[in-house]
């Protein structure tokens, strides 16, 4: 139940800034927010449930083999919720501002992106937070908010940078992405996720 929690709290946090700060008007530094604030929560609650606060994690740490099939189930289930109901309330927060979604333009471009972010974002994940080569380390945390730093300035403007389903589902819910495109996310990013265990895999054969 711990894990449970701690995963629905990270995500909530991280759906509910991505939400204000997107809404609010930050424009170029909504990125900023974005990834300090996966940072902070990866550390608070790295020690109890892993922090992986994205299905697409979760199913890369399961092909990694660091978590049973029914705990990922658990994990991705509670991932969603967290992200719902943080999209929800900012709904609530900021009802002026939600925009009409607009469908993605170019869905394979959207699709490429998500699928090379989120690739990008396990792979880190998994290198730094579950290898044996990397345990005990300090910043894992942080590389793995640079990389959604990074990521969303690279691919932000293409896919909308969600690299994650469960925010896919908030940015859906807040009107940030069109309900139609959500196979894009769901796709690109689950995908991105089960290459990233693939490969860790294969660099990492005695890693078990």
């Amino acid at each position: 139940m711990r894990k449970y929690l701690v995963e629905f709290i990270g995500t909530f946090f991280l759906v509910l800034t991505i939400g204000m700060v997107v809404l609010g008007g930050k424009e170029n530094f909504a990125p900023l927010g974005i990834g300090a604030v996966l940072m902070v929560m990866i550390y608070a609650g790295g020690h109890i449930s892993g922090a992986h606060y994205n299905p697409a994690v979760t199913l890369a740490v399961l092909v990694r083999g660091k978590i049973g099939a029914a705990e990922a189930i658990g994990y991705m289930l509670v991932q969603i919720i967290g992200g719902a109901a943080a999209a929800y309330l900012v709904t609530n927060f900021m009802a002026e501002k939600i925009p009409e979604a607009v469908a993605q333009a170019n869905s394979t471009r959207a699709l490429v992106a998500e699928f090379l972010g989120t690739f990008a974002l396990a792979y880190v994940v998994l290198n730094v937070a579950t290898s044996k080569a990397t345990s005990g380390n300090s910043y894992y945390g942080l590389a793995i908010g640079f990389t959604v730093l990074a990521m969303a300035y690279a691919f932000g403007a293409i896919s909308g940078g969600a690299f994650n389903p469960a925010v896919a589902v908030g940015i859906s819910i807040m009107q940030l992405a069109a309900w139609g495109d959500i196979w894009i996310y769901l796709v690109g990013c689950f995908a991105g996720g089960l290459l990233a265990g693939i490969v860790f895999r294969f660099l990492n054969p005695d890693d078990k």
